[in-house]
């Protein structure tokens, strides 16, 4: 039993989308460029863990290319390249957040440098 519904009370509180061919063609070779550079990164991933070299250091390409990895599924499918000035607050917010919260114990050790651990 199907409740017919007019197209006006669809489209209440924000307009419907429409993409022509060109941005759905557009968007299809994003995607599919970010899925190649991900392939890429993989078979990247694949061969630097078959190379013989010291456990940090190979540690840390392997973080290299999984920071590259996500920031690209983050900026692309997660839409987060087209939210710049939200991406900008928060990381002010988070940095400000971070120096107060190495300041406060960095400026009781300052004081209390040099000075004998008697309660």
């Amino acid at each position: 039993m199907d409740i017919p519904v007019s197209y006006d009370l669809l489209v209440i509180g924000g307009e419907m989308e429409s993409s022509t061919v060109e941005e759905v063609r557009k968007h299809t070779w994003v995607y599919l460029t970010v899925f190649g550079g991900l392939a890429m990164l993989t078979v990247l991933t694949v061969a630097v863990a078959s190379l013989e070299m010291a456990v940090g250091l190979g540690v840390t390409v392997a973080m290299i290319i999984a920071a590259l990895k996500g920031s690209l599924v983050a900026s692309f499918f997660m839409h987060l390249i087209s939210e710049k000035r939200v991406i900008l607050v928060i990381l002010i917010f988070t940095f400000i957040f971070f120096v107060l919260l190495i300041a406060f114990p960095l400026s009781d050790f300052l004081d209390n440098a040099g000075k004998p651990n008697v309660p």
